[in-house]
């Protein structure tokens, strides 16, 4: 009987990976910070305003480009392969670790630890070759992806749920693992881990979510407090990178995707209507408090959530447009097929 207990309290296999991967995002961050100051004697161009990254090197060579670009295609293809083999397996939910699970745990770990010794060996992300938008805007699909699948279970605006096909939902679903797997290597390659305040958070964000794409086909990938939590995190993050940029934007993020947190995130968490009620209460206090004297830009705190929302309805007619091309692409070919039988 005794053994039987001890067997039903240790703590989940998916759960204990979860933890452990969240206090090496952590302890790896610090390390991170710890030796950038080796990084400062790197000159850099001036800044020349939103659309110019800072943190590439004056003058590229062909190693800075070629690690950069190798390094990340390995990591992307790795990470890319372990997915459509746990998807052509089959595999079901588990509260283990599949195989595969473990590959991917020790493929971003090993990837994450090279990404450091390259900055410092050679300093250059992707950010030399790319734009600086393509990273934003990738992790801004991601998020806008997110809210898409989880309309099924908490709705989008207030506990509602917008009416989606389920075609556009199973699609989303299948196929997010593929885009989330790139958007968040992407821009995880797209900068040098140096470490000024909005690069320390950043690279905990990513790490985090390159954890979450490890954990795949387990119930921790499922867990609501910690989906949520990735989604808030950008909120810490969007706000901290503001208010370093001395821009006076910080607002817009903090109340932006405070917005969203209101409108749609804290309705997924289980949450009593009396806590729902303080909530609200509490962000509407310190937008008043924070715009008191400058109202004339209280309009910030919709331009996230108004592009978000909007982007959730183009999502999903861009995929309901895919599916449409894929049945009428399927319809042509048997069409073929039976002219010629």
């Amino acid at each position: 009987m005794n053994q039987t207990l001890s067997r039903v309290k240790e703590p989940r296999q998916d759960t204990r990976a979860l933890w452990g991967g969240i206090i090496f995002s952590f302890l790896f961050t610090g390390l991170i910070w710890l030796v950038g100051g080796r990084l400062d004697s790197i000159e850099l161009l001036p800044d020349t305003g939103a659309s110019w990254y800072y943190w590439k090197l004056p003058e590229p060579t062909f190693w800075t480009r070629a690690t950069a670009w190798g390094f990340y295609l390995a990591h992307q293809f790795v990470i890319w392969g372990l997915i459509y083999v746990a998807q052509k397996r089959k595999i079901k939910y588990t509260t283990g670790l599949h195989k595969l699970n473990w590959l991917a745990l020790g493929a971003n770990g090993f990837f994450i630890v090279l990404h450091l010794l390259q900055t410092h060996l050679w300093y250059d992300g992707l950010a030399q070759d790319v734009s600086i938008w393509s990273s934003q805007v990738s992790v801004i699909i991601l998020l806008v992806w997110v809210l898409l699948m989880e309309n099924s279970r908490r709705g989008l605006f207030f506990g509602k749920k917008v009416r989606v096909s389920g075609e556009i939902n199973r699609f989303a679903r299948q196929y997010h693992g593929y885009f989330f797997a790139w958007a968040t290597i992407y821009t995880f390659w797209y900068h040098p881990m140096v470490s000024t305040p909005g690069h320390l958070v950043g690279f905990v964000y990513m790490f985090l979510l390159l954890l979450q794409g490890s954990l795949f086909f387990t119930r921790i990938h499922l867990n609501k407090w910690w989906t949520f939590f990735q989604e808030f995190i950008v909120l810490v993050h969007g706000t901290i990178v503001a208010v370093f940029q001395g821009n006076n934007l910080w607002p817009m993020f903090a109340f932006g995707f405070g917005g969203m947190f209101i409108i749609t995130q804290m309705h997924g968490l289980g949450l009593s209507k009396t806590v729902r009620w303080l909530l609200v209460a509490a962000y509407v206090g310190l937008t008043l408090w924070v715009y008191n004297g400058r109202w004339a830009a209280l309009n910030e705190i919709v331009r996230i959530p108004f592009i978000e929302y909007l982007s959730v309805f183009v999502l999903a007619g861009i995929f309901w447009l895919i599916l449409r091309i894929i049945r009428r692409f399927q319809s042509n070919r048997l069409d073929t097929a039976q002219e010629y039988a």
